[in-house]
């Protein structure tokens, strides 16, 4: 059952959530490639401040020349070796598509946190991996552990972009001097999300199952499936017969035959789950 602003919205399927999930993981893995290409461009040969004073004429496009050859990488003289000398533009670009990602992680984390609470009296449409008991007081009880830690550590990059951001602005004239503090982060970030990542699939998300008469028992008794019967009914008559069922508990199809707004062969054609969560 989809969800907006924690309420029951419209069907939606386990697939199509997972699905969303791995496009936005799939959008930030692009942006940090494109943000990798920017490291690529260096100031090598511009010696004190870019100016390349004492570097022998011809040495920072040969050196570049070799370094390509030796990494593998594609790596370039930048344009103007003073600006890049001083620029941090391309440290900061990398940090905030680690950050980006962390923030993707971390909503992902809080969402299989949600969608597997319970499991008697949360919305228990998913089943987690118990990795270990989760109270001494109360037993049974299992955390979801994994997700909590990868919220962690996705808070952790997160605060590190804001020193990183809070370094680069520091630099002065025609040096940055806190350049140390910036790679160090950086790495630690990269290292910490691959690593985050690597537990968040291999204990969580590789073992979760559906529940799927969850699943399916929300969808019924969900009053937002009279979305679907909008274009059929109309909307005030929907809207009449989400309040009636609100308030006596009763299903939304139940309230439709009542009021004999549509048949039986009608409504399920309508209230289909192939039709209400049909793509555009």
């Amino acid at each position: 059952m989809g969800r907006t602003q924690l309420q029951d919205a419209v069907p939606m399927t386990l697939g199509q959530e997972f699905n969303a999930f791995a496009s936005d993981l799939g959008s930030e893995t692009a942006r940090i490639e494109d943000a990798c290409l920017q490291l690529c461009e260096l100031n090598l040969g511009g010696t004190a401040i870019g100016t390349g004073i004492n570097a022998p004429k011809g040495y920072a496009r040969l050196a570049i020349s070799e370094l390509a050859d030796i990494s593998g990488l594609p790596v370039t003289l930048s344009e103007d070796l003073i600006a890049a000398s001083a620029d941090m533009g391309a440290f900061i670009t990398f940090s905030s598509a680690l950050k980006r990602l962390a923030i993707k992680l971390s909503k992902l984390s809080n969402d299989l946190r949600l969608l597997s609470s319970g499991p008697r009296t949360g919305l228990g449409e998913i089943n987690l991996p118990a990795m270990q008991p989760g109270s001494s007081i109360i037993p049974g009880k299992v955390n979801p552990v994994i997700p909590e830690a990868m919220n962690q550590a996705a808070f952790q990059v997160m605060g590190t972009d804001m020193t990183i951001t809070m370094a680069a602005e520091a630099g002065q004239l025609q040096l940055n001097a806190m350049e140390p503090l910036i790679v160090y982060n950086l790495l630690n970030n990269a290292r910490l999300l691959e690593k985050s990542i690597r537990m968040l699939d291999g204990r969580c998300i590789q073992g979760i199952t559906a529940n799927k008469a969850r699943c399916a028992q929300h969808v019924e008794n969900s009053i937002g499936i009279v979305t679907a019967l909008v274009p059929h009914i109309g909307y005030e008559n929907a809207s009449r017969i989400a309040g009636n069922a609100l308030l006596s508990g009763s299903g939304v199809a139940e309230l439709v035959k009542q009021e004999k707004l549509l048949n039986d062969e009608e409504l399920a054609a309508i209230l289909s789950p192939d039709t209400m969560v049909s793509s555009i």
